[in-house]
This record gives C-alpha cells, sequence and structure tokens, in this order.
C-alpha cells in the first residue's frame, strides 16, 4: 500500500488524480504538520512511500518546471537512498533530474541560503517532507517538481501567507500591506508554481502506472 505525503492542498489534489489507490496526508508546510502526517501514514499501514509536490532549486540551472526523481535524500548530513524499483515505477528514467534533495525543517528564502547550500551539499533541490520520508524505515521514491528557481529570494508572503496547507488570504494581504514591494515578485512565484504544477501534471500523464 503506497503512501504519499505532499506539502500542499493542490499537490495532494494532483496526487489524488494520478493516484486514486494511494493514502495521501498532508503536510501543511510545516515540520510538525509533516511528522503527523507521516505517522498518521504509518498507522494506516502503508507499506511504501512517496515524498511528492513541489521544492526549490538549489542548482541554479534548473528552472521551474523541471521534474526530479531524486536518487538520495541528504539530511542531517546523512545520505539516504531512494528505493530504485519504486523511483522507477515513479518514472526515474523519465525525469529531467536524479540526483540528490535535501531536506530543511524550514524554508530555504534567499539566494545566497540556496547557493550556499548547493555549494555544501550538491542536492539539486530543497522540501520540508523527503528526509521524514527517508527516515520512516520503509521503501521510498522522490518525485518533485522546482517552483521556486535559485536565484530567487522568496518573498515575505511566501511564508507569512500560508495556513494548514493553502494560502490564507488575510495573512497574504497583511504581508502585501507591510511589504508592499514584494507584489512583482508573489506575481512571479505564483506563475512559476502554476508552471511547475502544469509540468507536473504532464509528466505524470506519461507514466504507465499514472491513474493506477
Amino acid at each position: 500500500m503506497l503512501g504519499v505525503l505532499a506539502g500542499l492542498r493542490q499537490e495532494a489534489r494532483l496526487a489524488r488524480r494520478f493516484f486514486p489507490g494511494a493514502k495521501i496526508a498532508l503536510s501543511h508546510a510545516c515540520e510538525t504538520g509533516a511528522q503527523q502526517a507521516l505517522q498518521a501514514l504509518q498507522d494506516e499501514g502503508v507499506t511504501a512511500l512517496l515524498s511528492f509536490g513541489c521544492s526549490g532549486a538549489l542548482d541554479a540551472v534548473l528552472p521551474p518546471g523541471s521534474v526530479q526523481v531524486a536518487e538520495y535524500v541528504q539530511a542531517d548530513g546523512e545520505h539516504y537512498r531512494a528505493d530504485p524499483a519504486l523511483s522507477a515505477r515513479f518514472g526515474a528514467a523519465q525525469a529531467a533530474v536524479r540526483g540528490g534533495i535535501l531536506h530543511s525543517p524550514v524554508m530555504i528564502g534567499t539566494a545566497r541560503e540556496k547557493a550556499d547550500l548547493f555549494s555544501r551539499t550538491g542536492c539539486h533541490a530543497v522540501d520540508m517532507e523527503s528526509g521524514l520520508v527517508a527516515r520512516s524505515g520503509l521503501p521510498f521514491a522522490v518525485l518533485r517538481v522546482i517552483c521556486d528557481d535559485a536565484g530567487r529570494d522568496l518573498p515575505p508572503a511566501a511564508r507569512e501567507g500560508l495556513k494548514d496547507g493553502r494560502v490564507h488570504v488575510p495573512a497574504l494581504l497583511g504581508s502585501i500591506l507591510r511589504h508592499p514591494v514584494q507584489i512583482g515578485a508573489l506575481i512571479g512565484l505564483g506563475r512559476d508554481a502554476a508552471r511547475a504544477h502544469q509540468a507536473m501534471a504532464d509528466f505524470l500523464e506519461t507514466l504507465p502506472l499514472a491513474r493506477v
């Protein structure tokens, strides 16, 4: 039985569309939420895990929409190898990016931080769920799509405007009122996120096991 751990509601909707037989849990883009979601999946008896959804690029050559099926996860300095058979099921051969993905308990907000992490770890991307999946002890795969390029500083609303895994309009508007200069960056981030979700949907359509 497959368990899918995603960060945001839009990612979970995509997972339900293409993996209707899987158990799906949502981290709400926070460390505590990810731990609770993973425990819920394990309590339901899943026998394999997929870390699924968006990620932030650490490698400056990767544009939004780049799909990664990671070969390994790096978390707290340890490397965890993804299950080869499970990774093949989720399109390892078709993915634009393989290599490593870095686990972080917090959002990586600045281009300088991203460049430093890429230099130190060699991981192509970063997310907030894959490390927990990797440390679960179950066979796992990582299927992620870049939605935030390495050269961008995240606008404050990217963190302040999220609640329960979706955009929280009052918090978003409050952040914009406090930092109006971020409006252009938010528009760009929204455009790239839409591009990333479409790229993931297009990728999943190519998989033999999609919709099964």
